[in-house]
């Protein structure tokens, strides 16, 4: 046995199951693919202050979860937590906004890292694939991104989540609703933490988990009531482009999320088969996010969805993936036969065919074993008397059918029988 494991609340991804991981990654970015999206890749580290500007001080995220360490040069760096600030970040150093096709664009996929309390379906090293559309206010866009999502999680035969909306106001009809908000959670019963983060950014207390605080605030009051007629006629546009595209949603009006960057749309996807970490992505509008890191006022809106979650989510309604078989062809070599037939190995490949070969110099018992377990189609087979002839046999691996066919003639016959 190692001496070493993986780090708490992290995982590995192995065969078979990494099959699932690659698939949920794949039909995430399809739909982002053929809507325009192009494809970006950050550092797994970025300067702290990118964080706490854009995410904010008051979130758990920055002054609880963050990992973060000091180079030599005395650079303060995090281990990225959320993806939306560094890919935004990427996206002005490269002055994407200044070529003159907006909105921008993007998607992304990666790995991100919170100091949590592990458990299931809450990682301290996770999975998500993300989209941004960065530099235009329209709620065509925040539509697209919500109908997009639903689209993959369909694509994948997920069904039983939902998806839940509301709307965060914007700098003008907000501060009145937090004023409000504030007096309200003066008045209850909080922990010295949860009353400074409420002086610091209110909103942040709504989107408390523990019920003892939840069940404080079921008189709280809603920011749909206190939103001005501009925010009120933006998110009327948001649910009527997604409901005439078919996409069923619910109205949440006390739905926050964790990050302070949000304004006006925002919205989550959650499923009942996941238990307390109910959901599985989520995202919104954020209009003031360029600047809060130094840049031009660009209106963007995107969403991040959680690769680990999705997976939970189909093993809980028992949705099984149709993932293509790694391997089409299995080769088995007898006697002096292995460098011809590891020719004809590199051969199949070379003409797009998934093959494998028995390695170690098994006998045939034991080669067939490795053929049954890579789960191949097809198994070719070949010994000295084989070649002798100028052939090797081909065996189907579910019929047990098995034909002698010409060396020069193998790859044609492997495809016709793939076909």
């Amino acid at each position: 046995m190692s001496t070493f494991k993986a780090p708490k609340g992290t995982y590995d991804l192995i065969p078979p199951r990494s099959a699932k991981f690659l698939a949920v990654r794949e039909a995430i970015a399809a739909p982002l693919r053929n809507s325009g999206y192009g494809y970006v890749e950050t550092p797994g580290f970025e300067n702290v202050e990118l964080f706490s500007r854009g995410v904010g001080e008051s979130t758990d995220i920055v002054s609880k979860e963050m990992y973060t360490l000091t180079t030599r040069g005395g650079d303060k760096l995090a281990l990225r937590p959320e993806g939306t600030a560094s890919v935004l970040r990427a996206a002005l150093e490269a002055n994407l906004h200044k070529q003159g096709n907006l909105p921008v664009k993007l998607y992304y996929s990666g790995s991100y890292y919170r100091y949590e309390r592990a458990q299931a379906g809450r990682y301290r090293h996770f999975s998500q694939v993300g989209a941004e559309a960065i530099g235009a206010e329209d709620p065509a866009l925040d539509a697209e991104l919500i109908i997009l999502a639903d689209q993959a999680y369909r694509s994948l035969g997920l069904k039983n989540f939902r998806i839940l909306l509301n709307s965060l106001g914007d700098k003008k009809c907000r501060p009145a609703y937090r004023e409000t908000l504030q007096a309200f959670l003066r008045g209850l019963d909080l922990d010295e933490e949860t009353l400074r983060r409420a002086e610091i950014n209110p909103l942040r207390v709504l989107d408390d988990k523990r019920p003892e605080v939840q069940k404080q605030l079921a008189d709280a009051p809603l920011l749909r009531d206190y939103l001005c007629d501009a925010c009120k006629a933006y998110h009327e546009e948001v649910r009527a482009l997604v409901t005439a595209a078919g996409v069923v949603f619910e109205d949440d009006p006390k739905l926050v999320r964790g990050l302070d960057y949000y304004t006006r749309t925002t919205f989550e996807f959650v499923h009942g088969g996941l238990g307390s970490q109910s959901a599985v992505g989520g995202g919104g509008r954020y209009d003031g996010l360029s600047e809060m890191i130094g840049g031009p006022a660009l209106p963007s809106v995107g969403w991040a969805l959680g690769v680990d979650r999705t997976v939970l989510a189909l093993e809980a309604e028992g949705v099984e993936l149709d993932i293509a078989r790694t391997t089409d062809v299995f080769a088995v070599a007898l006697g002096d036969a292995k460098p011809t037939v590891f020719g004809l190995v590199t051969e199949l490949r070379r003409a797009g065919v998934s093959a494998d070969m028995s390695y170690g110099g098994k006998g045939l018992k034991g080669a067939m074993k490795d053929a049954n377990r890579s789960g191949a189609r097809l198994a070719v087979v070949a010994g000295d008397r084989d070649l002798a002839e100028g052939v090797v046999q081909l065996k189907d691996m579910e019929s047990g059918e098995q034909t002698a066919v010409p060396l020069d003639a193998l790859v044609e016959s492997v495809r016709t029988k793939l076909a």
